[in-house]
């Protein structure tokens, strides 16, 4: 005998089916990864800490879909991120060195000429769906604050980033918005690397030091020029 399903049951049937289909199909995710080249310049002769906070360490942006044409996206970039300024800051100072906390008042840090705590502030990105074009886009505007190791503030400064690729030549949309992301976050080092010192603040600040060492107080040229203690004690006997 052949059993039978009634109406409501068919329709209880295809929206559990329906629910089941929906929760296995989540958003797309991408963990951003790359390579980022050390930049190829002189250093700049300071020992610079670096402090990552927490949002931007695990930096990540989500979009969730307009419509069910479109996929929701969940872009993991706190580990390129991290990567990449890594990687940048050993090559363009004399030393780069992570600090053991935030720099603040009474925080014990290691000694270092200035710290740079990096932030991003805005990211926005556009795919195919967006903009009827086959070509994957990623912007991204960061801010610096260069403080002291006790959280005084140096400068501060905002920087935009941007990175593009085509999806002729990946296989997934996946793989394109990593390589956008990945372009951003190289266009976002060269960016910095070349405007570092053209900051007003950071130039002024490094201009004071630099007189601070080439002009040295007239007690220390003094000192400087007077005879060890060991040659004084040698003639007066």
């Amino acid at each position: 005998m052949r059993s039978m399903t009634s109406g409501p049951d068919i329709r209880a049937l295809g929206v559990a089916l329906l629910l089941a289909l929906l929760a296995g199909c989540g958003p797309n995710t991408v963990k951003v990864e790359g390579n980022f080249p050390a930049p190829l310049m002189e250093p700049i002769p300071l020992t610079l800490g670096v402090w990552y906070p927490e949002d931007f360490a695990n930096h990540e942006f989500s979009d969730e879909a307009k419509t069910r044409s479109e996929p929701s996206w969940l872009v993991s970039t706190g580990d390129a991120q991290v990567a990449m300024w890594d990687t940048l800051l050993a090559g363009m100072f004399t030393d780069m060195v992570h600090m053991r906390g935030e720099p603040a008042s009474g925080q014990m840090n290691q000694l270092v000429n200035a710290v740079l705590i990096p932030h991003v502030d805005e990211l926005q990105y556009a795919i195919p769906q967006h903009t009827n074009i086959k070509v994957y886009e990623i912007w991204m505007r960061y801010r610096f604050e260069l403080v002291t190791t006790s959280g005084e503030p140096i400068a501060e400064w905002t920087m935009a980033a941007y990175g593009k690729t085509p999806t002729a030549f990946l296989r997934s949309d996946q793989a394109a918005v990593n390589l956008a992301a990945v372009m951003a976050l190289r266009d976002a080092g060269a960016n910095f690397a070349t405007s570092f010192t053209r900051v007003p603040d950071v130039a002024a600040w490094m201009d004071g030091g630099q007189q601070a060492i080439d002009n040295p107080p007239a007690e220390v040229d003094q000192a400087l020029d007077a005879p060890p203690e060991t040659e004084k004690a040698e003639v007066d006997s």
